[in-house]
């Protein structure tokens, strides 16, 4: 049978990343396309703490998770992360190995690909099963101008996947999940990198854009910095995180770790507000899975409109204070 192995990332907090449970219900519908393919974890913590992660990985349709636990394992490495997962999934072979695209995924999953001489597509924003029953992998190119669907020859099938492309279950999946430990044979592997300590970046715990449950974001139609800095304000009035276009990034307006979309962040907030932004299919891709969109453009044949669930064809200038007067009694 069929298996299909998602990365099961601990974060510093030691909570299982949410990427892990977007990936389990892609997994779902992908597992069905392979004859019910098993869906297993891979799991590399420190000593006694997988155990305490069992109930998650219960309720979120694993078939088996196969743990490596060691106390050299309390801070991530490339080295020996690696070491140990080529391990196991050389025991294992699976078919198909899917990871956040996360910074440990992204700097994890290229190493585990070329120590097993297979192919990897990187950074993913869709994933399905062809005719032939291979993984197809969908990512943006060109600089997000076209999408890619992507077929790897060789065994396993890689692919990192960006968080927030896929939402996460419903509703739980219950299963008498097996729990499977590995020794990890790491005694004489001698780490080149020490972790000394993590030190928070303060300036990136302002825009949580990941997280945040109203997003406000401004394109090239602000036109310049006064526009972004009304659209700061505003977002601050409502209590609302800032993104931005790539357009908008692109001309100075804003910093490149809040530009979303295909060549940003995606993003699943309960409200989005979309200012001057025409409505690209680069950017939609990064926001179109939002709760609610609020679209706002001079432009009344603009595609934002035909995304949004309410639209004000206008002067952001003018749109946004009244806007802001009614958002703050109702939110």
């Amino acid at each position: 049978m069929a298996e299909i192995m998602l990365y099961a990332q601990v974060n510093r907090d030691y909570y299982l990343h949410t990427v892990l449970f977007e990936l389990a219900n892609k997994a779902q519908e992908l597992a069905k396309k392979l004859d019910n393919a098993t869906i297993s974890a891979l799991l590399i913590c420190k000593n006694d703490l997988a155990v305490n992660y069992s109930e998650a990985f219960q309720n979120s349709g694993f078939d088996k998770v196969y743990i490596a636990e060691n106390n050299r394992f309390t801070h991530y490495s490339n080295e020996l992360y690696s070491k140990v997962a080529i391990d196991i999934i050389k025991e294992i072979k699976p078919e198909i190995i899917l990871i956040g695209a996360t910074t440990q995924g992204r700097d994890l999953a290229p190493r585990i690909a070329a120590s097993l001489h297979t192919g990897l597509t990187a950074d993913c924003t869709d994933l399905d099963i062809n005719d032939n029953g291979k993984l197809a992998a969908t990512r943006p190119t060109f600089g997000g101008k076209l999408m890619a669907t992507i077929l790897c020859k060789t065994l396993p099938q890689m692919a990192t996947v960006r968080p927030k492309v896929f939402k996460p279950m419903q509703e739980n999946i219950r299963k008498n999940t097996e729990f499977i430990y590995k020794k990890p044979e790491i005694e004489n592997i001698s780490k080149k990198v020490e972790f000394i300590e993590f030190e928070q970046n303060v300036k990136s715990t302002i825009n949580e854009l990941d997280s945040a449950k109203i997003i406000v974001a401004g394109g090239k139609g602000l036109k310049n910095e006064v526009g972004f800095a009304l659209l700061k304000n505003f977002a601050k009035e409502i209590g609302a995180c800032v993104g931005a276009t790539r357009g908008a990034v692109d001309i100075g307006l804003a910093p490149v770790d809040i530009q979303i979309g295909q060549t940003g962040k995606t993003v699943t907030p309960k409200l989005y507000i979309a200012c001057g932004i025409s409505g690209a299919i680069q950017h939609l891709v990064g926001m179109q899975d939002s709760d609610k969109i609020i679209a706002i453009n001079t432009d009344k044949n603009a595609p934002i409109f035909e995304h949004a669930d309410y639209g004000f064809v206008g002067d952001v200038f003018e749109v946004l204070p009244r806007l802001s007067q009614i958002l703050s009694k109702n939110l």
